[in-house]
């Protein structure tokens, strides 16, 4: 299955993640983005966030 990571190391936390794609991505009570725990993730809303990421910081892993 693929689930979204998000490489905290290039990420500038400009929200734009939540705002298009909320049921996936969020922010933490230590102020990082997490990845929901789902069975399995909209491709279209993910490949939205992918994109609009200024800092390439979305993408996808294999589990």
């Amino acid at each position: 299955m693929k689930r979204p990571l998000v490489d905290m190391a290039a990420c500038t936390m400009c929200m734009g993640c939540v705002a298009v794609c909320p049921e996936v991505f969020s922010e933490n009570d230590a102020g990082y983005i997490t990845v929901a725990d789902l069975d399995a993730y909209p491709e279209a809303c993910v490949a939205e966030a992918i994109k609009y990421c200024p800092e390439d910081a979305i993408g996808w892993e294999e589990e």
